[in-house]
């Protein structure tokens, strides 16, 4: 448990604060509709199904105003620029902003379920209630002002249906629109869908658009309503519910409750974040309008595209990531790139791998056309790989194209040690890239060969350290492999460090770094699949102490 804590501290606060808000939001507003006087009577009707529906109405608006802050990337980018002084906590808090999104999406769909349900054993006591002979209170007051604007029961006839109210109202129609919405928004951003077919994904989860504008007129002329206060004061329901009952009473002084509408707050919760992401859109329509010119293609092997960018007043940091569009292939479609450059570099780079029908497309459009396509970038924004250089010992981990921010590191520091004046915090480097065909490490071998050669010239050979692995292979590759070991290059890479074939034994590489720097702080990141992350978090935390004199690895994930 300890040593989860040293990754996991900071996350499980907010996790725990954004809970705790929810159940408090939802406890006071249960108790609230369940034992309010106002809504005395709406009780009679409802019962306990009011306090259900108004609860988790509250808590969707808590969470509807949470939803588009983790997406906000311009934001993100701005924080993590302007908290240098709590680099360990709150930015690596930033670094799960998706997963937080997820989380509170999640909530959403749990909310709104409550809510629709409450909604539906509503509609049908409102129903029952109406078609009552009389009699009960909840008939009598059922039946009160239907020819005005004081009623309380949306059913004024005998012959509505729930159906109809839920279908041709504002607050009915909204609710079903918003809540199809949700269901499309979560169902189609699982990892299956968005892995294989993130056209879906990326064009259904523009239904936030509905979802937002559903909601914030949802409330308005709401069909759940209470007593007005005016109406409270001449006729306390505790005090003259009885003379509706039985005119006879003793409190015939009473005037008849008049009932109005609970007024619609949803718009309060949710207009400021939603203004910020409007100004966070137009932002990036304007970084995307600006001119993006092409000065290099390269396809390397496993068709990998590599293309080389200028554009002016673009800054970037390492183990930054853009936005990319390519209106030759869709006009709407963007696609997350980490850059493979420097910042010393006069460009910056992606390299694309062909792993979809949009990549596919982009790959194709820039083989065959003899006009070079356009290109639009929106960014840079920042990542977890930003903070590689506050750690004194970083662990690297790329699997397969998931090597692309680690490039960017790489030659960040081929340029540092250019420059000897330019000190680094950081003392050692261990890279590791994984991947499953020979293909895969051409095109950054040459990156490879020139680090080494330049660390020796150097005087720092010991630096970096690197491990790579080839996780498929077939025979003839091993047999070639194991006759020339004895090679000062490996046959595979022509590199000096020799290929290893297989998988790498986590706990047994951080041990070894753990022995090697028995009091250092850690950075271990990753670019890779999540059964990766999970592997490499189970290492951070067994081998990590809360002893601030011993070794502690910090685990960080690229995450888009």
């Amino acid at each position: 448990m300890g040593n989860w804590l040293v990754n996991h501290w900071f996350s499980a606060a907010v996790v725990a604060a954004w809970l705790g808000i929810n159940i408090f939001l939802f406890t006071y507003y249960f108790l609230f509709f369940d034992r309010n006087e106002q809504y005395f009577y709406t009780r009679e009707i409802l019962g306990s199904a009011l306090a259900w529906a108004r609860a988790s109405a509250k808590c969707l608006n808590f969470n509807s105003m949470l939803i588009l802050l983790p997406v906000c990337r311009n934001l993100l980018s701005f924080l993590r620029g302007t908290c240098a002084c709590c680099r360990r906590t709150l930015r690596k808090q930033l670094d799960h902003n998706l997963a937080f999104h997820k989380l509170v999406a999640y909530a959403l769909a749990l909310f709104t379920a409550v809510h629709t349900i409450a909604h539906l054993f509503n509609l049908e006591r409102y129903n029952c209630s109406q078609q009552a002979p009389g009699g009960s209170l909840a008939a009598i007051v059922s039946k009160l002002h239907l020819q005005g604007n004081n009623w309380l029961n949306p059913i004024h006839s005998n012959h509505t249906t729930p159906e109809y109210v839920a279908f041709t109202t504002i607050p009915g129609l909204t609710g079903v629109i918003i809540t199809l919405a949700l269901i499309l928004m979560v169902t189609s951003s699982t990892e299956f869908i968005r892995r294989n077919y993130f056209e879906v994904f990326w064009y259904t989860h523009h239904l936030f658009i509905v979802y937002f504008a559903g909601l914030i007129i949802h409330g308005i002329a709401g069909l759940v309503r209470g007593q007005t206060p005016q109406s409270m004061r001449e006729a306390p329901p505790r005090l003259c519910a009885p003379c509706l009952l039985d005119r006879d009473c003793g409190y015939c002084c009473c005037k008849e409750p008049e009932f109005g509408s609970i007024p619609a707050e949803s718009w309060k919760w949710v207009l400021a974040p939603v203004i910020l992401y409007i100004f966070e859109r137009l932002l990036r329509i304007w970084r995307a309008r600006q001119k993006v010119v092409v000065t290099k293609v390269v396809m390397h092997p496993s068709r990998v595209l590599e293309l080389q960018l200028q554009k002016k007043g673009f800054r970037m940091e390492v183990g930054q990531y853009i936005f990319v569009n390519c209106p030759a292939v869709s006009l709407l479609e963007w696609h997350p790139f980490t850059l493979t450059s420097a910042p010393e570099e006069d460009f910056f780079s992606i390299h694309i791998r062909a792993a979809g029908d949009w990549t596919e497309g982009v790959i194709d459009t820039f083989q065959q056309r003899t006009e070079m396509p356009r290109i639009k970038v929106d960014g840079p924004f920042g990542t977890a790989s930003e903070d590689v250089f506050q750690y004194e010992v970083a662990m690297l981990v790329g699997a397969g194209i998931g090597v692309t921010p680690f490039a960017s590191i790489l030659k960040s520091i081929w340029y540092k040690f250019q420059h000897a004046d330019q000190a680094l915090k950081t003392k050692k480097i261990y890279f590791y890239w994984l991947c499953r065909d020979t293909g895969a490490f051409a095109w950054f071998n040459d990156l490879l060969a020139s680090l080494e050669q330049k660390m020796a010239e150097s005087g720092k050979a010991d630096f970096l350290t690197y491990r790579l692995f080839l996780t498929g292979w077939d025979t003839s590759i091993a047999n070639n492999a194991a006759l020339n070991f004895d090679t000062v290059t490996d046959t595979v890479t022509g590199l000096r460090h020799k290929t290893i074939f297989g998988r790498p034994m986590w706990n047994t590489e951080f041990a070894a770094v753990a022995t090697a720097h028995p009091r250092s702080v850690v950075g271990v990141f990753l670019c890779g699949p999540e059964a990766l992350a999970k592997s490499l978090q189970r290492s951070c935390h067994q081998h990590s102490s809360l002893d601030p004199r011993k070794v502690q690895f910090y685990f960080n994930k690229e995450n888009f």
